[in-house]
């Protein structure tokens, strides 16, 4: 954190009666039409909790950024530290989220009018994070904690602080492995996106009092892991599955081995190999890492009065590698579909036409490659004080989501299981790819800052936070609606110099996706196989978010 002045105001003053001075009603007219500007789209996980004091301003502290938080924030601000110090950080969060799903009138997947899921409920989920190294903990969390320091050093009298510091500019993590038979586990049992800042050498450099720049260059752990049970609700599978009980019956048909192979059975005499979409078809699981992914934030300050500044950021994206192992679990269904129909006089060629595997495994596993950007972002501040005691920050920041448009995973063998997408246009089952389709888009973050009393500070901020996923690409391995997100904090500095920051959020969003809107959920199309698990279902839910951080700075 920024080393405090050695004078402050004693207590907050009430306005002078006199006519205030013609910078004061600029700066307060240019922070009036920022904060009246329209409200934008905002991006997806960055700047969550980052920071208690920028959290509590609405992450509006471009302009003003706090003490050894400079260096994600602008790392011009480093400039105006004038000792060594050190801040030690500690963050608490609770994310849950729910999801409803209904059949709309007339509600047909090849055939078939009743999906098991309809009316059921998603909820009791709870956090996950991502350990270096050891991966993710197999105990849920009741809520997910990180911890943080930064350290910062200064000679008196140069123009140059140097820094570093820990931090997670990017986090998200859902579990919902309590209830096994969770509706929302086709789309995400678990799934974890975490980016860990675990160095980041940074410089700033006063040109003068009121002119800074800085350079940071963070290196980073990149955590990715995702388990999901998969299911097709497509129609191709619903008219094989309603073909094969029109033509096996319920106890199977003499003449079928001389046919496609569509009516076997198991080795106790059971049916098996009877297709239905709504059946899960088995489960699939990732688990990867960057563990050294670099990038650069480049920042400048500029405060041409004591009521008036400006700030600029900018934090450069990477394109980030992740390599780990992946697993496909199958289930009966479609394994024992393949067996029978090479068991048949003309299955095998009707197989070979579609391109289908000789067999599926029970389980196939390897090692995978999956490019995931860390996407660039761009921020611009104000920072405005119309009278003493009283600071105004606005923000607007633009970050590069579009990037996201699909996440291709690439294996390093074919899967089998993956073969059998063939049919409906998947032509290289050594990948998979995940469409996303997010948005590049502009976002605004407010905040309000009151000297209470001598070394005592209130904050409140507001985020709008509209979401970079449109309506018609949200699915729940990222349920990110519009979330909207109100703040408040403290800060209380000693005579000493130690200072004490606090930052309380809250964060509450909801999602409607009516059926066949949103081709990552429910479309129906015949060539949307992947990756739509709730097929002409109507999905909705919330997610809700609270979070708080708590920062003591002090010099050493």
């Amino acid at each position: 954190m920024t080393v405090p002045p050695t004078t402050r105001p004693a207590r907050l003053r009430p306005p002078s009666r006199q006519m205030p001075p013609a910078r004061t009603i600029v700066s307060t007219c240019i922070a009036a039409g920022a904060l009246l500007s329209p409200q934008a789209h905002a991006a997806l996980t960055e700047n969550l909790a980052v920071s208690p004091v920028a959290m509590s301003l609405g992450n509006a502290v471009t302009a003003d950024p706090p003490g050894l938080d400079s260096i994600h924030f602008n790392p011009a601000g480093l400039a105006r530290i004038t000792s060594d110090t050190r801040s030690d950080t500690v963050f608490g969060a609770m994310l849950r989220t729910t999801a409803d799903f209904h059949q709309p009138v007339g509600f047909d997947v090849g055939g078939f009018t009743e999906d098991p899921l309809n009316g059921t409920h998603s909820d009791h989920n709870k956090q996950a994070i991502f350990i270096p190294i050891a991966g993710v903990p197999s105990p849920r969390l009741p809520f997910a904690a990180a911890a943080g320091l930064a350290l910062s050093w200064h000679n008196e009298g140069s123009p140059w602080t140097f820094a570093t510091g820990t931090y997670v500019p990017q986090a998200v993590g859902i579990d919902r492995t309590k209830n096994p038979n969770d509706p929302a586990r086709f789309d995400g049992k678990q799934v974890v996106i975490q980016r860990l800042v675990y160095l980041s050498p940074s410089v700033g450099y006063k040109v003068n009092d009121q002119f800074q720049l800085g350079l940071a260059i963070p290196i980073a752990h990149q955590g990715f892991a995702l388990d999901t049970e998969m299911r097709f609700p497509n129609k191709l599978l619903g008219i094989i599955g309603k073909l094969q009980d029109a033509w096996c019956g319920p106890s199977g048909n003499p003449l079928d081995e001389l046919g496609f192979g569509l009516c076997g059975t198991d080795s106790t005499g059971k049916q098996s190999g009877r297709l239905r979409p709504f059946e899960s078809i088995g489960e699939m699981r990732f688990a990867g890492t960057a563990p050294a992914d670099v990038t650069f934030n480049v920042g400048a300050l500029w405060q041409p009065s004591d009521r008036l500044g400006f700030g600029a950021v900018y934090q450069s994206g990477s394109k980030t590698v992740i390599t780990g192992d992946y697993n496909f679990h199958a289930n009966p269904m479609l394994p024992e579909f393949v067996r029978h129909m090479y068991n048949s006089l003309w299955g095998p060629v009707v197989a070979a036409m579609f391109g289908f595997p000789t067999s599926i495994p029970t389980d196939q596993g390897g090692s995978f490659t999956l490019v995931m950007p860390y996407p660039a972002h761009l921020q611009l501040g104000l920072k405005a004080k119309p009278i003493d005691g009283v600071q105004f920050n606005v923000d607007a920041g633009w970050t590069d989501w579009s990037k996201w448009n699909q996440m291709t995973f690439q294996f390093d063998r074919s899967v089998n299981l993956l073969e059998m997408a063939r049919l409906f246009g998947q032509a290289d089952s050594t990948k998979l790819i995940i469409p996303r389709g997010y948005r590049s888009v502009w976002s605004y973050g407010y905040g309000l800052q009151l000297d209470v009393w001598d070394g005592l500070k209130l904050r409140m901020g507001y985020e709008p936070r509209k979401s970079s996923v449109p309506t018609n690409k949200i699915d729940l391995i990222a349920p990110m609606p519009n979330l909207p997100v109100k703040s408040i904090g403290f800060s209380y500095e000693t005579k000493d110099g130690m200072k004490l920051e606090t930052g309380f959020s809250y964060a509450r969003g909801r999602y409607n996706v009516p059926a066949n809107t949103d081709c990552n959920l429910n479309c129906t199309d015949f060539f949307n196989v992947i990756y739509n698990p709730y097929a002409g279902l109507d999905v909705s839910g919330t997610l809700v978010l609270r979070y708080f951080g708590m920062k003591i700075t002090q010099p050493f």
